[in-house]
C-alpha cells in the first residue's frame, strides 16, 4: 500500500483500533504488538485521509433556479488532503452520476424507488479507481452530473429529473447519455472562451456511445479509449463488453492529460488485459501530443518534421447509414479532405463491408447482458468488482414500470460475429493509420413533448433509432475512438438560425490512442491552414 504521507490531523477518521484488528481477523492472522497495531491504524487513517480528504463528504441537491439546463445532480467540492501530483491541481472536474464518489448517493438517472425499497439512495462507500485517480491528481470534484436512465439513451430526456437542455438551445438534445456532463463542459467552454483561465470543466462518462454522441452535439472532444485502457472499477457496468471510461473535454490537450491520469492496471477490473499497462508506464500522452505538434509546426515552417505523414481513410459504408443528414455527409468529406490534405496528410476511401451489419451484430451482442448486469444488478461469473451500494429492485413491479414508461421505454453466435467485425477493422487499419466518419446522423434536435399526455412511446423512441449505428461497432470491437469537431450546420428553429456542431469520430488501431490524438492534432493544423 503507498501512503502519500502520514497525516498529522486524523480526528475525521471514521476507522478505529477495533476496525483494525477485524480486518486483521478477517484475513485469518492476529496484530500481536501493540505498537505495530498503533502504526498501522494511523496509515490507515492516513491512507483515507490522502484518497478521500476525509469523510463524510458534504454534498447538496441544487435548487431548480440554480440548475437551469439540469446538468447538476449533487454539487459537492472534494479534494484529496494531500494529492501526489498537482498535474490536475484546480481543475473542475464532474463525475457522471453512474461513477461511485464516496459518500455521495449514485442515481444512475433513474427514480429512487427502482434503487432502493425505501426510495432512500443509500451513500456509495467506494470512490471507483478513475475517481481516487483524479483526485490524487490535484483535481477538484465540483459535482455529479445527470444521466440518463440507467444510462440507455443516446439523447438527454430520459433521466428521472427530467431533460437536459443544450447550452446554446433550450428545448434541443446535448445528447446521452453523459448528458449533464456535456451540456455543463460545453455551457462552461462558453463562459470562459478568451479567458487565460484554469476553471475549466472536464468530465468523463463511461459506457458505449455516451462520451462520443453528447460530444458531438456539443461540439466537445470525446474520447472513448480502447477497452482495457482505463479501469472500469466500481462503475455502474451495463455490460462489460461495452464498458469504457473516457474523458470529455473542450480542447485536446484535456483530453489527454485526462487520459494519463486515468489510464493503467487497477488489479482489479477484469476488463483489463495482459496488454493494459501499468500505471507507471501508461504513454505520457500530454507529452507525446506536444510533441507532435512542435513537429507539425517545423513541418509548416519548412524545417525538417520528425514524424511521418499520416493516412486517412473515410470509411465508405458509414456515409450509407439510415437516416444520415447528406448535408453532415457532406461537410465531413469536404471538411476531412481539405484539412488533412492542407496538413500533409493523404486521404483514400476504405470499405469494411461488415460495418453494415454492426449495428445488427451490436445488438444480439449486447442486450441480454445489460440486462442481467445494469437493469438486475446481477453479474456473471468472472471475477468483477461491482459497487456494493447498487442494487436496482429486481423483479420489476407495477410501479416500476410505469415509472420507466414515461421516459424511458426501451429497456455465442453474436459474439463470434463481432470477433469478425474486429477482424474486419483490424484489416482496414493495416492500410491506413484512422478511420475517419461521421458521428450522429443529424445535428441537435428538438426534445419530443415530456408533457402526460404529450409525445407517445414510439414518438419519443423514434429520434434515437439509428443514432449510434456509426458508434456502436467501435463498442463490442474495442477500437479507441475520438469524436471531433469538424464545423456546424443550421439548426431549423422558428425563432432563429442557430447553428449545431457536426463531429466526427477517428477511429484508430486497438492500443494506439496516442495515434488517434496525433491525427486529431494534425485535423487541427489543417483547419488552421485553411482558414
Amino acid at each position: 500500500m503507498s501512503i502519500v504521507a502520514l497525516s498529522d490531523d486524523t480526528s475525521q477518521s471514521h476507522i478505529e483500533i477495533e476496525d483494525l484488528h477485524r480486518l486483521a481477523a478477517s484475513l485469518n492472522f492476529k496484530i500481536t504488538s501493540d505498537k505495530d497495531a498503533d502504526v498501522y491504524l494511523l496509515m490507515l487513517r492516513s491512507f483515507e485521509s490522502d484518497v478521500l480528504g476525509g469523510q463524510p463528504r458534504e454534498y447538496h441537491k441544487p435548487e431548480p433556479n440554480d440548475n437551469p439546463m439540469n446538468v447538476w445532480s449533487y454539487c459537492c467540492n472534494l479534494a484529496a488532503a494531500r494529492p501526489i501530483s498537482d498535474v490536475l491541481k484546480g481543475r473542475s472536474v464532474m463525475i457522471k452520476d453512474s461513477i461511485s464518489v464516496g459518500g455521495l448517493p449514485t442515481t444512475l438517472g433513474t427514480h429512487p424507488e427502482i434503487l432502493s425499497k425505501d426510495e432512500k439512495l443509500p451513500l456509495s462507500p467506494i470512490d471507483v479507481t478513475v475517481v481516487s485517480r483524479l483526485l490524487t491528481a490535484g483535481a477538484v470534484i465540483k459535482s455529479t452530473s445527470t444521466c440518463e436512465n440507467f444510462c440507455a439513451s443516446p439523447l438527454l430526456w430520459t433521466s428521472a429529473s427530467g431533460p437536459v437542455y443544450h447550452p446554446l438551445l433550450h428545448g434541443h438534445t446535448a445528447g446521452g447519455s453523459s448528458s449533464g456532463s456535456c451540456a455543463l463542459v460545453a455551457a462552461n467552454a462558453l463562459v470562459v472562451a478568451g479567458r487565460d483561465s484554469n476553471d475549466s470543466y472536464t468530465s468523463f462518462g463511461p459506457t458505449a456511445g455516451s462520451v462520443r454522441n453528447p460530444a458531438c452535439y456539443t461540439g466537445l472532444y470525446g474520447l472513448k479509449p480502447t477497452f482495457g485502457l482505463v479501469p472500469y472499477t466500481g462503475a455502474a457496468s451495463m455490460s462489460p463488453m461495452i464498458d469504457h471510461i473516457g474523458p470529455i473535454a473542450s480542447s485536446l490537450e484535456d483530453v489527454a492529460v485526462l487520459l494519463k491520469v486515468m489510464a493503467g492496471w487497477d488489479g482489479l477490473d477484469p476488463r483489463m488485459t495482459p496488454e493494459s499497462p501499468t500505471e507507471e508506464h501508461v504513454p505520457d500522452y500530454p507529452t507525446l501530443l506536444a510533441s507532435y505538434r512542435a513537429s507539425l509546426s517545423k513541418r509548416s515552417n519548412n524545417t525538417q518534421g520528425t514524424e511521418p505523414v499520416l493516412k486517412v481513410g473515410l470509411l465508405t459504408e458509414a456515409f450509407s447509414v439510415s437516416g444520415l443528414s447528406p448535408d453532415v455527409a457532406k461537410l465531413i468529406k469536404q471538411t476531412t479532405y481539405e484539412a488533412f490534405t492542407a496538413a500533409g496528410a493523404s486521404v483514400t476511401t476504405t470499405s469494411v463491408p461488415m460495418h453494415a451489419e454492426a449495428p445488427v451484430i451490436w445488438t444480439p451482442a449486447t442486450r441480454p447482458s445489460i440486462s442481467q448486469w445494469l437493469s438486475q444488478g446481477r453479474p456473471s461469473g468472472y471475477l468483477s468488482y461491482l459497487a456494493p451500494h447498487i442494487a436496482p429492485q429486481w423483479p420489476p413491479d407495477q410501479q416500476m414500470y410505469e415509472l420507466l414508461n414515461v421516459s424511458n421505454p426501451a429497456l455465442a453466435k453474436a459474439h463470434r460475429k463481432v470477433f469478425e467485425l474486429r477482424a474486419a477493422y483490424d484489416r482496414a487499419l493495416d492500410e491506413v493509420d484512422v478511420l475517419v466518419l461521421p458521428c450522429t446522423p443529424t445535428v441537435s434536435m428538438p426534445h419530443p413533448d415530456l408533457r402526460e399526455n404529450g409525445t407517445g412511446i414510439l414518438e419519443k423512441l423514434a429520434p434515437a433509432v439509428g443514432l449510434t449505428s456509426n458508434t456502436c461497432p467501435f463498442n463490442i470491437t474495442e477500437h479507441p475512438a475520438m469524436s471531433v469537431p469538424c464545423g456546424t450546420l443550421p439548426v431549423v428553429v422558428e425563432a432563429d438560425g442557430e447553428r449545431k456542431e457536426v463531429q466526427m469520430p477517428i477511429v484508430g488501431r486497438r492500443w494506439d490512442d496516442v495515434r488517434v490524438l496525433k491525427a486529431t492534432a494534425l485535423f487541427e493544423t489543417g483547419r488552421r491552414t485553411k482558414a
